[in-house]
C-alpha cells in the first residue's frame, strides 16, 4: 500500500467560521499538513462546499450568524453524501457548557475551546486524516475484490457452460478455463 496519498486522493479540510481571524489561525496551525485546506464563512458555504468535493474533516465554529454550527453538522449527518464526514466543534469558552453535549449530540466527533492548543488541534486532525486514508485504501481494496469476483463468476460460468453442453468438451480449452480461474484464486 502507498502511504503517501495521491493526488485525487489528498485529504481536504474544511475550516468553517465567520470570523477571518479564526480561519487564520486555523490555516497557519494546520497549513503544515500540506492538505487542502478550504474555507466556508457560514453554515451555507459549508454545506455547498461539502457538496463539490470530499473532505477527510470539518472545523466547524458552534456560532455563526444564519445556519449555526449545530443546524450546520445536522444537516451534514442528514445527507448521505456527508454523514461519515467527522466534525469538530470549536466554540468560544465562554459559551454555554451544555454546547458540548448538544455538539456531541448532532454528530460531532470532537469538541474543543477556543483557544486551543495548536498541537492538540493537529494531533487530532491527524488523526482524522489517517483514519481517512485507511478508509480511502479499504475502499480501493474492497472495488478491487469486486472486480475480482465479477471476473472470477464470468470465468465459472464459462466452465460450467462448456460442460454442461451437449457435445464433448474441447479438454484445452477447459485446461485454459481452469488455468485462468486459478490465475484469478490466487
Amino acid at each position: 500500500m502507498i502511504a503517501e496519498a495521491t493526488t485525487d486522493e489528498r485529504a481536504g479540510i474544511l475550516l468553517v467560521d465567520d470570523m477571518e481571524d479564526n480561519l487564520i489561525a486555523l490555516e497557519a496551525v494546520l497549513g503544515s499538513l500540506n492538505e487542502p485546506l478550504v474555507r466556508a464563512r457560514s453554515g451555507e458555504e459549508a454545506m455547498k462546499a461539502l457538496l463539490r468535493q470530499r473532505f477527510a474533516l470539518v472545523l466547524l465554529d458552534v456560532r455563526m450568524p444564519g445556519m449555526d454550527g449545530f443546524e450546520t453538522a445536522t444537516n451534514i449527518k442528514r445527507l448521505d453524501q456527508t454523514k461519515d464526514v467527522p466534525i469538530i466543534f470549536l466554540t468560544g469558552a465562554e459559551d454555554d457548557p451544555g454546547y458540548a453535549f448538544r455538539g456531541y449530540a448532532t454528530g460531532a466527533a470532537d469538541y474543543l475551546t477556543k483557544p486551543f492548543d495548536p498541537w492538540v488541534l493537529r494531533a487530532k486532525v491527524t488523526v482524522f486524516l489517517d483514519l481517512y486514508r485507511k478508509n480511502r485504501q479499504l475502499e480501493h481494496l474492497l472495488s478491487r475484490e469486486h472486480v475480482h469476483s465479477r471476473e472470477l463468476s464470468t470465468q465459472v460460468e464459462a466452465l460450467e457452460k462448456q460442460l454442461s453442453g451437449d457435445n464433448p468438451p474441447d479438454v484445452p480449452a477447459l485446461r485454459a478455463q481452469v488455468h485462468e480461474i486459478r490465475r484469478l484464486i490466487g
